[in-house]
């Protein structure tokens, strides 16, 4: 059912890790308008939807994965975190935001441009069994995965986050997300997060408020926690030296949720911080970039 000519106008505004991207309005509930998002790969937008009335719910698909939208608290605005894959191809895709009322949806359509980023290749020589694991070994990874999989799966209905998002630990960036890594001339899978080097025993904090959904150590990854801060998005933190938290506990941001290490397959004490934002493996420091004060 077509929403009655009485809706209101609402207003979309889109803003990325980069900056403000575009501001569109005056148009009414029931029609559609297109409007081109530049961004790029493994980064992440940040909308806002402005809507007037009472709507039921707010929610849009992008690349057939789910934008879940949320209450900002200002009067009739809606936000959403939009994750832009390290690997979606570098083409024009469209994003549909829909606004459901009693009587029927009103919808928003805008083109998002993705641009192809530069992904280093990083070769590295490590011992031969972190490389090529034996039968048992293998075993153990198989299990590991599922459990993060089933991890990353859940879906918590709410925002969990409050303010922007913290750099959970000082210290250079190793530029390491999307890198193409070789490991004793042998191709492996892109590296999915961001290395953070800094001393063994430096405290690690929650980029924001969530819950712990996950604390153990595992082959590759060593000891490692994951953060749902709801709505689909969370926060892993890999190789650490010690934990400091439970499953199942809340933590607020700047928390200490361990410490930096070097457990698993690492070559020195570092962090390894990722993000995963509704099926998309999105580079951290693009959260942390995000115009968000509230």
């Amino acid at each position: 059912m077509r929403p009655s000519a009485r809706h209101p106008a609402f207003w979309l505004i889109a803003a990325a890790a980069s900056g403000c991207l575009a501001a569109v309005g005056g148009l009414h509930a029931a029609e559609t308008a297109e409007k081109v998002l530049k961004t790029k790969q493994g980064d992440v937008l940040y909308l806002t939807l402005s809507v007037e009335g009472a709507p039921q719910s707010v929610r849009g698909r992008f690349h057939d994965r789910l934008v879940p939208f949320f209450r900002t608290g200002r009067g009739g605005e809606f936000g959403a975190l939009v994750g832009v894959d390290m690997g979606d191809a570098p083409e024009t895709v469209d994003l549909k935001a829909e606004i459901a009322y009693p009587d029927g949806v009103g919808q928003r359509l805008y083109r998002v441009s993705i641009k192809a980023e530069e992904f280093r290749v990083q070769s590295m020589t490590l011992p031969k069994e972190q490389v090529e694991p034996d039968a048992a070994a293998l075993q153990r990874i198989d299990r590991e995965k599922e459990k993060v999989k089933a991890v990353l799966a859940a879906f918590t209905p709410e925002r969990l986050w409050g303010a922007g998002f913290l750099v959970p630990v000082e210290g250079p960036a190793t530029g390491a997300f999307g890198s193409k890594r070789i490991l004793n001339g042998q191709a492996r899978n892109p590296h999915n997060g961001e290395d953070i080097a800094a001393s063994l025993g430096t405290p690690v904090k929650a980029t924001n408020d969530g819950i712990v959904k996950m604390v153990d150590e595992h082959f590759f990854s060593g000891k490692g926690v994951i953060l749902d801060h709801g709505l689909g998005l969370f926060t892993m933190y890999f190789h650490l030296d010690t934990t400091a938290v439970r499953e199942g506990e809340r933590v607020k941001r700047g928390d200490v949720i361990g410490t930096v290490g070097q457990s698993g397959r690492a070559t020195g004490p570092h962090l390894h911080w990722g993000a995963w934002l509704n099926g998309a493996r999105v580079n951290p420091f693009a959260l942390a970039r995000l115009p968000i004060d509230r």
